[in-house]
């Protein structure tokens, strides 16, 4: 966070215009000083046995003492790749990144109940959204990319198979169209988020940006072959604010030869008559994390 002033003010207008006393809330953490992993361990162990396990694990993985982080597990499935062993997802998050946010959210005043991780928050979206005629085999992959995080996840059947974050995003390409147009930071973001961005900021900027975002994509996907030895996703899902980028998914398709789309959370759900469809479903890839937050189930968790 680096406006805290900012973001504590946005929240106090949020709160307001909710018009709600719930103040429960979920937050989500990213970046490099987050870490989600799978590790496999010895099956019908209790809680006390296996979190004992898991700090070895972590002391080994996280490059911070154990004492500067936050650290949570939980176990998923019997592992297929390793025969006799349980997967088990650790995660960790460097304690000033979950303190600083839990802060900031307190003044608006919300109460934060849940600390998710944001590639975890994006794959729950993302099932919940699962096209119903989709296969259980088939493997369908969402690509989120903000302004300075691409987050790649892939789902087969009801799972998350594979979830992974690269350092890259939309800043590289507002901050060139800023300086070539002599136009502050805050108002390209926002002539790009309101689709009022004249063309001529996207023919030699965007394409140069277009190129390097399919390296970065097609080096994800070979990433997660290599890791999971499965086939490549038969569909791509758009999500955050690139979404808003012209010809995005034609751009793609192009370079990648797999089917894009835009992915609208809000897609087959019912909305209020209050509410402006067409803006919200505009709006949607940039709020799938969002989204997978505000519909995650309180189910019991580890501490």
């Amino acid at each position: 966070l680096k406006d805290f002033d900012a973001v504590s003010k946005a929240l106090k207008k949020v709160k307001l215009a909710l018009k709600s006393n719930n103040k429960a809330c979920a937050l989500a953490v990213s970046g490099s000083s987050v870490i989600s992993k799978l590790v496999y361990m010895e099956p019908d162990q209790s809680d006390f046995e296996l979190e004992g396990q898991i700090e070895l694990e972590a002391d080994s993985l996280i490059p911070y003492p154990l004492s500067e982080v936050y650290l949570d597990f939980q176990e998923l499935r019997v592992s297929e790749s390793h025969a006799g062993k349980v997967e088990v997802l650790l995660s960790a998050a460097h304690r000033d990144l979950v303190d600083s946010r839990i802060t900031v959210v307190r003044e608006a005043p919300f109460d934060p109940v849940i600390i998710d991780i944001e590639s975890n928050a994006l794959g729950d979206a993302f099932l919940n959204y699962r096209p119903k005629d989709a296969s259980p085999h088939d493997i369908l992959c969402c690509v989120n990319v903000g302004a300075s995080l691409l987050q790649l996840s892939v789902t087969q059947g009801n799972e998350v198979i594979y979830a992974k974050e690269h350092a890259f995003g939309l800043n590289k390409l507002i901050q060139d169209l800023s300086l070539i147009y002599g136009i502050d930071v805050p108002e390209v973001e926002a002539q790009i988020a309101n689709n009022l961005a004249p063309k001529e900021w996207f023919v030699e900027s965007v394409a140069s940006f277009y190129a390097s975002l399919q390296q970065h994509i097609q080096r994800s996907l070979q990433m997660y072959a290599a890791t999971t030895h499965k086939p490549m996703p038969s569909t791509i899902y758009i999500a955050g604010g690139l979404a808003r980028l012209p010809n995005i998914c034609l751009e793609l398709e192009k370079e990648l030869s797999i089917d894009v789309k835009l992915f609208n959370p809000f897609k087959g759900i019912e909305i209020e008559n209050d509410l402006n469809e067409e803006q919200l479903a505009s709006m949607g890839p940039q709020l799938a994390i969002a989204f997978g937050l505000a519909t995650r189930t309180l189910e019991t968790w580890q501490k």
